[in-house]
């Protein structure tokens, strides 16, 4: 039996899973093959065998962490209507918690990337803008049936734009204050009774 194609897509696997981690922490820019692969536990050499080139490798990373990011969301968001709980609340006290804004590998890639989005390939920035989409999606799942769209993008909008100002502002009081003015605002402009 040979289990070679198995053992590539487990390697493909492990070198997006590095990748995407590495990309939410350190950026486009930070996304370099050879620590990657260093990290995947391969050797440089072995990059191409994979992806014909580093932004292709970047394209899989941004749609792997969007993914990731999407169902982690979706989990807490499916989990808190069949309690009978507001998915909305689940999805803003999830997606603004302590653990996304100190753990930046482990959260949203649009919050952790967003302002270097425009800047990319025409390729990357087709793929990141999909992601932006995908966000909005998520966010539009959560809300009441009659919510808009225009909704689903403001409070994307916030979203991400105080998760950036929190990690801005440093793992401190104020970039906790940033996190809990955002929740509470959103709860209390957006959630019904």
């Amino acid at each position: 039996m040979n289990n070679r194609p198995a053992r590539r897509e487990a390697t493909h696997d492990r070198i997006v899973e590095v990748a995407a981690r590495t990309l939410r922490r350190q950026g486009y820019a930070g996304v370099g093959v050879a620590d990657v692969m260093k990290q995947a536990g391969l050797t440089h050499g072995g990059f191409y065998a994979h992806f014909e080139s580093r932004d292709a490798l970047l394209a899989e990373a941004v749609e792997r962490a969007g993914r990731n990011g999407a169902d982690n969301i979706g989990r807490k968001v499916d989990e808190a209507r069949a309690r009978g709980e507001s998915p909305l609340r689940a999805l803003v006290e999830g997606y603004l918690s302590e653990a996304q804004w100190k753990n930046p590998e482990l959260g949203c890639v649009v919050a952790a990337v967003g302002s270097e989005m425009p800047r990319q390939t025409p390729a990357l920035q087709a793929t990141s803008a999909e992601r932006v989409r995908q966000l909005v999606s998520t966010v539009r799942r959560a809300l009441p049936e009659g919510s808009t769209k225009d909704q689903a993008m403001s409070i994307t909008a916030t979203l991400v734009g105080a998760m950036q100002l929190a990690r801005a502002l440093g793992v401190n009081a104020q970039g906790e204050a940033m996190l809990s003015a955002a929740r509470a605002a959103l709860l209390a402009d957006h959630e019904t009774a």
